[in-house]
């Protein structure tokens, strides 16, 4: 064991030590000048000037161009879509983060409250039968009643903010049926004038 360390120590520790060496010309060579360093091969300058030539294209490069102009208008418009949806799909999925976080630790309560409002949204769609119109107003109805039960605070406030909106729509209605009704009722309009009797 200790021969093998012996000889692996040794050239091991040689290889730290440094060494000056010194070369001397032969005293039989001629004597050589010094080169500078710009008359080296490396660092040398190109003679002439070069030329940049544009090589011509070829049909597939021609096709794949006429491709790319042609697909020019679709892919801006694609741009512009995704650059305008991107916000949204993103407000998107931090909502259905929020969701699944506020699912996974649910107050008390909350999942048989919402098998009572689902549940009233299936009999609603089953008192429908036969009418399209039922159909759009029942379940949302007694979903709407159900809900209402549980959190009266915030069916106060969504009857208050959905009533401001039905009136103001109503409102808008009854504007723009009395805009026409004058319209209509003016002397010079074809329909009412004397020479159509």
């Amino acid at each position: 064991m200790f021969k093998v360390i012996q000889r692996s120590v040794g050239p091991a520790s040689l290889s730290l030590l440094t060494f000056r060496v010194y070369a001397s010309p032969k005293k039989d060579s001629p004597h050589k000048t010094n080169v500078k360093v710009n008359e080296l091969s490396l660092y040398s300058v190109p003679e002439g000037q070069a030329k940049y030539v544009e090589e011509p294209r070829t049909p597939l490069e021609e096709s794949i161009s006429h491709l790319r102009r042609y697909c020019e208008p679709y892919t801006s418009w694609c741009q512009e879509m995704y650059s305008q949806t991107k916000p949204r799909m993103q407000s998107l999925v931090q909502w259905g983060l929020g969701s699944y976080e506020y699912l996974q630790n649910a107050p008390p309560g909350f999942f048989p409250r919402l098998g009572v409002i689902g549940f009233a949204g299936i009999v609603g769609l089953l008192l429908a039968r036969g009418s399209k119109i039922k159909k759009l107003v029942y379940p949302p109805g007694f979903m709407g009643l159900a809900a209402s039960l549980y959190y009266p605070q915030q069916a106060i406030v969504f009857v208050q903010v959905s009533g401001e909106k039905l009136y103001d729509w109503g409102l808008r209605g009854y504007i723009v049926v009395e805009d026409l009704w004058k319209n209509l009722q003016k002397p010079g309009n074809v329909k009412n004038s004397p020479g159509n009797k």
